[in-house]
C-alpha cells in the first residue's frame, strides 16, 4: 500500500515540477493565431515575390 502512495505522491510533485517549467515559456514567444497567420503570410508573399522575380530574370537571360 506504501508504494502506490509513494508513486503517486512522486508523480504529483514531477508534474507540478513540469508546469512551473512550461509556465513562463508560452507567455514570453506565444503569438496568436491571427498574428501568426498574419505574419506567415506576409512571409510567403516575400517568397512568392523573389520566385517571380527569379523566373523573368531567368526567362529575359534566354
Amino acid at each position: 500500500m506504501a508504494r502506490g502512495n509513494q508513486r503517486e505522491l512522486s508523480r504529483q510533485k514531477n508534474m507540478k515540477k513540469t508546469q512551473e517549467q512550461n509556465k513562463g515559456k508560452r507567455k514570453e514567444g506565444a503569438l496568436s493565431a491571427t498574428q501568426r497567420k498574419q505574419r506567415d503570410s506576409e512571409i510567403m508573399q516575400q517568397k512568392q515575390k523573389a520566385a517571380d522575380e527569379k523566373k523573368t530574370l531567368q526567362a529575359g537571360a534566354k
